[in-house]
């Protein structure tokens, strides 16, 4: 089979090399990635994923598996998705700090005959985190285009996890560790 990673994340594009394989990257736009009000938590990063690999499913090649994810941070069961300026990041972070919050990576893979889905959880605390520490991560690192506003790979991971409980990749976008898994149970 041939491995396809559907998504423009560089994280994700990353962590998979990590594992070795070869892979092509293939991006669709205009993806909807909304989902009904009253999923919660692991159900809304399944849902995305799925929705995501479902938009690929007429143009996907018989011998093609298509690996598609999406990671939510969630606080107190509210999801908290990528802010729209800095204003939101910096609130969003506000929000976390001094707190355990959860994180769920969906990830859906798919072939011509089959898809299957799973979702693996990482519960992170965060320190305190002073208004200058948050500005200084807001400013100088754009947390625009990650959930929750932050990116653990980066400054703000540094200095402010206390703790994870789960996969650190799973917090970056991509529980490799479990992919790999269900890769070799699919006989890749």
């Amino acid at each position: 089979m041939k491995l396809i990673l559907a998504s423009n994340s560089p994280r994700r594009r990353e962590l998979l090399a990590g594992l070795g394989y070869p892979y092509e990257v293939r991006v669709l736009d205009g993806i909807d990635e909304s989902y009904p009000a009253e999923l919660r938590g692991a159900d809304v990063a399944a849902h995305i994923s799925r929705a995501k690999a479902n938009a690929y499913a007429q143009s996907m090649a018989p011998d093609e598996l298509i690996i598609t994810a999406d990671t939510i941070v969630c606080l107190d069961e509210q999801v908290l998705g990528k802010p729209a300026d800095e204003a939101e990041a910096m609130a969003m972070i506000r929000s976390l700090s001094g707190r355990t919050h959860q994180v769920y990576t969906g990830v859906t893979l798919t072939t011509k005959d089959a898809q299957r889905s799973f979702v693996s959880r990482s519960d992170v605390t965060f320190a305190v985190l002073t208004d200058e520490e948050i500005q200084h991560y807001v400013t100088h690192y754009r947390p625009m285009d990650k959930a929750g506003a932050y990116g653990i790979q980066e400054w703000i991971g540094y200095i402010g996890v206390e703790r994870i409980d789960g996969s650190y990749f799973n917090v970056m976008g991509l529980p490799v560790q479990r992919l790999y898994r269900e890769l070799k149970e699919l006989g890749m």
